[in-house]
């Protein structure tokens, strides 16, 4: 039996109740300002801006792009997530640790690099590309997770039905991942519909470029929001289609005791084939832009400015580090609620707390603005105000860890611990919350990974005076002066690099405990 909490088996607690609603209370703020904003020049505008032929076109441009990148993602996460964990290609584990490393950069900063070295890449096809290498870990995370918790019984017993190994693999396997798969391809495509740095870098009128255009430019803030809903529509068929695919997808066991290693399918002298794909990716990701980058530095010489750059990274450090660690104890009471207590209020609190995620984060930031004006005044211009804004902006993706690492751990030994005597939150704390926590850990690594890269939101919403290495990096970058933005760009890549590593390492070792 699984160690997901299957069906609701109590009303959930108002300890976990009332603070998940209002973190999804939180998240929806953006959507008041939405509205508001959209309807101040009456439905009539509203109806005639989502009749334009321009916003189909845009429409059936950003739709596209979503497509394209997911589409991608999917086929190359699932593809080297089953590389590292169901066959004997050799260096596997190293394989999956430097899979994960684009995670760690920017888009817009590799599809500045991408243009600085072909600068005929612009346009769709590069936008698409750039998306796609910066997107394609978060699928091959989740998927390596799952694969290294399905039940190698299920897949012996197919086996001895006369199944084949790839066979088992495509019927048996990634069935039982189809949860992990959905749930990674779903943060790719709302990242892909909120994304602005890419799109701008690469000139591809998207959804975000376009809106970021009209509230900057303050001519049609109107059109603006009523953009951004479209996207909220959007957003929401996602979780939606996201919800139904995971369906009772959740891995189970038919076996009891330890863990088994899974077999694994031998590649034979297709094993050179095999690892071309991977290397080939690495080498679009991480090689070329690693070279262009090698060359803007060697022209940096002496435009190095050493203070401003221990400054932007002093500021980078805590603040992601704090909005890190708000995003994960807030997404805590939703995450346990979300694995434990499935009934259709909790899906509702869960599928509201993604819609801001699902929006352009330039929404974000002009919300969070005019809420600091009108209500939180004292904090406006100031660190909370952006740390709050990030915590709106990421919540989903600590929430989505939470659920994961909490489903995995056995609800029959927090069961025998409260029949032992201890109250719920001693039982889920002793045994839930231990199981659990390197999960946690995982999502509050991703949050302040994505932190650390954020754009759009510092951009309008960092303290005056305070600058962080991707406000640097932009301004820079968005003017060519690649010289003068490589230091910021080194920095970023470096000190990315920790948390990705954290959260490649943990998804190896799972894999080494579970298939080795």
């Amino acid at each position: 039996m699984s160690g997901s909490a299957g069906p609701a088996r109590a009303r959930p607690p108002a300890l976990l109740l009332l603070p998940a609603v209002l973190v999804a209370a939180c998240t929806l703020v953006p959507l008041v300002y939405l509205v508001e904003r959209a309807l101040e020049r009456g439905w009539a505008f509203v109806i005639d801006e989502l009749f334009q032929p321009r916003t189909a076109a845009l429409v059936v441009r950003s739709l596209m792009l979503v497509g394209v990148v997911t589409a991608a993602c999917v086929v190359l996460g699932v593809g080297l997530a089953v590389l590292v964990t169901r066959t004997d290609l050799r260096g596997r584990r190293v394989l999956a640790v430097a899979a994960a490393l684009p995670l760690a950069m920017p888009s817009y900063l590799l599809a500045y690099l991408w243009v600085s070295a072909f600068p005929q890449v612009a346009g769709f096809w590069g936008a698409a590309l750039v998306l796609t290498l910066v997107s394609y870990p978060l699928v091959l995370l989740t998927t390596t997770a799952a694969l290294a918790r399905v039940d190698p019984a299920q897949e012996e017993v197919a086996r001895s039905l006369g199944l084949g190994g790839w066979a088992v693999l495509f019927r048996v396997t990634l069935r039982q991942s189809r949860a992990a798969i959905a749930a990674g391809a779903l943060l790719v495509a709302l990242y892909v519909l909120s994304d602005f740095g890419a799109v701008a870098a690469m000139r591809f009128e998207a959804f975000t470029w376009v809106i970021y255009g009209a509230y900057r430019s303050g001519f049609n803030p109107s059109r603006a929001a009523v953009l951004s809903l479209v996207l909220m529509v959007f957003a929401i068929a996602l979780v939606v289609a996201e919800h139904r695919a995971r369906g009772l997808a959740a891995a189970s066991r038919i076996g009891g005791g330890t863990p088994r290693p899974a077999p694994l399918n031998r590649l034979g002298h297709w094993r050179w084939a095999a690892l071309a794909a991977p290397v080939a990716v690495l080498a679009a990701a991480v090689v070329v832009p690693g070279v262009e980058l090698a060359g803007w530095l060697l022209t940096a010489g002496p435009r190095w400015d050493f203070g401003e750059w221990v400054a932007a990274l002093g500021s980078t450090v805590w603040l992601s580090v704090v909005a890190a660690a708000a995003a994960t104890a807030a997404a805590l009471p939703l995450g346990v609620l979300a694995a434990r207590h499935r009934d259709r209020a909790t899906r509702t609190l869960e599928g509201a707390s993604y819609v801001a995620h699902g929006l352009p984060a330039i929404v974000i930031a002009i919300s969070m603005v005019s809420l600091g004006v009108v209500l939180l005044r004292p904090i406006y211009q100031r660190e909370p105000l952006l740390i709050l804004a990030y915590t709106v902006l990421f919540v989903p993706m600590a929430i989505g860890s939470i659920r994961a690492a909490v489903e995995s751990a056995p609800i029959r030994l927090e069961e025998v611990a409260r029949s032992l005597g201890r109250s719920p939150l001693r039982a889920f704390g002793g045994v839930t919350a231990r199981v659990a926590l390197p999960g946690i850990a995982a999502g509050a690594a991703l949050v302040l990974l994505t932190c650390m890269k954020e754009l759009p939101v510092t951009l309008l919403l960092h303290p005056t005076g305070t600058d962080t290495l991707a406000t640097r990096l932009w301004g820079y970058s968005s003017v060519s002066d690649y010289a003068a933005a490589a230091p910021y760009a080194a920095a970023l890549l470096l000190f990315a690099t920790a948390p990705t590593a954290i959260l490649s390492v943990w998804s190896t070792n799972t894999v080494a405990v579970h298939s080795d």
